[in-house]
């Protein structure tokens, strides 16, 4: 359990001296420092890569898989880039949300900090009772697959047009439970308005963001899960992909118009690991298929987002 107790340590560590110490006075992210820091987490998360060799070479982490120590590598890049690509999904939901409560981006990066906190925690209780359950009953990779394969299909036929948060089921509920002001008092969760405690705005956006991820989970989890169930793998690939997720959100919120495609490389990653979970007994792919699959199809999306223009799939002029 020491590896297990050591890389949290080393999460909340992260996290600290994020809110502590880089960020510790509320500012504006301007794209130039979000790519600074999306760089240094992608750095984190692919060097950590050469610990996972480590522990599966030495024999430091429970491995129920029998993994050998090049394929835990692979396994874990491969997961590390299904939840990076999943997560511009999120970035594009956040960015309504926050657009929908009309929360500064001098406020954003706090909201984004204790959402990515309490994503950490969701999803670690999530993938425990995922492994738990493809381990005990091996049918329901079955049943992830489906699941995944319905998902692409309804974000294939999903209408661009994300709808106002404001008008959902969960911001209704979300009313009846606690008071809510439009009012926002600096960058506080909430404020005493006549000697009642009401919920600002930022503190709505940050609870509708959780549940968001939670949603978003339902489908990224099955996705790495279809890779491996190693647990130490999937829980250490799926952290560090959030924890890149803020930086990510600044770097590219402001290029949304940039990545129309994006939304089809997605589809194409989400169909292939639901067929690889559907036919997971009948075909069994090398590693490095399922990695080139995920890679080419985002690197597909991003390409064709930067050449392609908005009418009728021309190229965009020079000037």
């Amino acid at each position: 359990m020491w590896v297990w107790i050591s890389f949290i340590a080393v999460v909340i560590v992260f996290l600290a001296l994020d809110l502590g110490v880089f960020h510790k006075n509320d500012h504006v992210i301007k794209s130039k420092e979000a790519g600074i820091w999306t760089s240094i987490w992608v750095t984190v998360a692919l060097g950590f890569s050469g610990v996972i060799y480590w522990l599966f070479s030495e024999g430091l982490v429970e491995n129920p898989t029998g993994l050998t120590p090049n394929s835990a590598v692979l396994k874990y890049v491969t997961g590390y880039l299904i939840e990076l690509s999943l997560s511009i999904d999120n970035v594009f939901v956040i960015a309504v949300i926050f657009s929908s409560f009309k929360i500064p981006a001098l406020y954003q990066h706090r909201v984004l900090f204790w959402g990515i906190l309490g994503a950490i925690v969701f999803r670690g209780l999530m993938i425990l009772f995922g492994v738990a359950l493809i381990n005990k009953f091996e049918w329901i990779i079955y049943v992830f697959g489906v699941f995944l394969l319905i998902t692409a299909f309804k974000m294939l036929k999903s209408d661009e047009h994300a709808s106002d948060p404001r008008n959902s089921w969960l911001f209704r509920q979300l009313k009846k439970v606690i008071p809510i002001t439009t009012e926002r008092h600096g960058h506080d969760f909430f404020i005493n308005r006549m000697g009642v405690i009401a919920a600002t705005p930022l503190f709505v956006a940050l609870i509708v963001i959780e549940l968001t991820d939670i949603l978003f989970a339902l489908d990224s989890i099955p996705a790495i899960l279809a890779i491996t169930a190693d647990p130490f793998i999937v829980f250490s690939s799926n952290i560090l992909a959030i924890l890149g997720l803020r930086s990510m959100y600044f770097l590219i919120s402001r290029m949304l118009q940039k990545f129309r495609y994006i939304n089809y490389s997605l589809v194409v990653i989400l169909s292939f690991v639901g067929l690889k979970m559907l036919f997971s007994h009948q075909i069994e792919l090398p590693e490095w298929v399922s990695l080139t699959v995920i890679a080419v199809s985002l690197a597909a999306g991003i390409v064709a987002s930067l050449l392609i223009s908005e009418k009728s799939g021309e190229k965009p002029s020079e000037n």
